[in-house]
């Protein structure tokens, strides 16, 4: 049996599941390391595992056939690596890597199913997290095609805010021009915007959040509606005040 206990648990749907539901996993959880560019999801490989993260940040990636990739999602400590397995799906054209460094809680794909079959109020979690990483994609979607370049780099700056729970955001400019869908030298300009405002400050491989309001009021309705859809469905707030 894991040294694990619900009560200490950092990650957010862990700590949500019902108690039995937690104990049926207990015993086949390990404990994993997760450094920078660690790959917790390969592209067109069954998995084996999933991840429920505990600090760190990962990136989901979509990449096509002339490849050009960009940012499609990204996880936390509220979510999880893999929900394409809650979904009776092995594998997935997606990519998932870490871009900021943590630890995490590694799962046995098939331990993870059986709980899911067994606990049915566990099922129906998982699957109302599913249900917000398809909004929090659909909103990425409309952020891209109403919102301008400042906006978004607002709305996705809030949103590691929320994950990273700390003020410094260890963020390189390749990882936000990814996230933003941009060529790395378009990024500066959006963080001298920010930064002119007093938002944020920017130093090599790290943003600051100095005012989260006025990010708040840059990134306007692009940000805001899965957070909440979040705390309603999982019972957890994970924007952060």
């Amino acid at each position: 049996m894991s040294d694990f206990s619900q009560s200490s648990i950092q990650n957010l749907l862990l700590r949500a599941l019902a108690p039995e539901a937690f104990d049926l996993l207990r015993g086949t959880m390990q404990p994993v390391e997760l450094p920078l560019k660690f790959e917790l999801i390969a592209p067109d490989v069954p998995n084996q595992t999933a991840c429920f993260l505990e600090s760190g940040l990962a990136s989901v990636v979509a990449t096509n056939s002339d490849d050009e990739t960009v940012e499609v999602g990204h996880v936390g400590y509220e979510g999880m690596a893999g929900t394409h397995v809650l979904l009776k799906v092995d594998r997935t054209p997606n990519r998932t890597f870490m871009q900021v460094e943590g630890h995490g809680v590694s799962v046995p794909v098939s331990a993870l199913l059986s709980m899911a079959q067994r606990v049915p109020s566990a099922s129906d979690l998982l699957l109302r997290y599913v249900h917000c990483c398809d909004l929090q994609l659909a909103h990425s979607a409309l952020a891209n095609a109403r919102y301008n370049m400042s906006e978004r780099l607002a709305r996705w700056l809030l949103m590691c805010h929320d994950r990273l729970r700390d003020r410094n955001l260890p963020l390189t400019h390749e990882f936000l021009s990814l996230m933003l869908g941009v060529r790395r030298a378009g990024v500066t300009n959006e963080i001298h915007i920010l930064e002119g405002v007093h938002a944020i400050k920017a130093t090599r491989g790290n943003i600051r959040v100095l005012d989260r309001p006025k990010l708040e009021d840059m990134a306007g309705g692009s940000y805001g509606v899965p957070e909440l859809e979040y705390e309603r469905l999982i019972g957890i707030p994970i924007r952060l005040a």
